[in-house]
């Protein structure tokens, strides 16, 4: 394992630490965790925005005569907006933007 040095708020920090208290663990192990669980959780969402694209590509729906879902996928991209909007986190904590 690697060490890491980390600039972070003081008070960031003093709250980072009552919380690995309460959950019984130490600093570095919560960090750890919260880490791996980003880390995780963009791995998820790579599969998930994979496995929608292929759905929109083997679809054979018809949402109106003559336009499918890959045509309306089409469209709205032609409109200037993105089929699969970019990941960000809930309240803009640090959103980390896919894509």
């Amino acid at each position: 394992m690697k060490n890491v040095t980390l600039a972070i708020d003081e008070t960031l920090l003093e709250r980072a630490r009552a919380l690995a208290e309460r959950r019984q663990t130490s600093l570095n192990a919560l960090m750890r965790s919260l880490l791996a669980h980003e880390v995780e959780q963009e791995d998820r969402i790579a599969w998930a925005r994979a496995g929608i694209r292929q759905l929109i590509e083997e679809s054979t729906l018809e949402i109106e005569p003559g336009v499918n879902v890959k045509e309306l996928s089409r469209r709205h991209a032609e409109n200037g907006a993105n089929e699969l909007h970019g990941h960000e986190h809930p309240g803009g904590r640090g959103g980390a933007q896919t894509e």
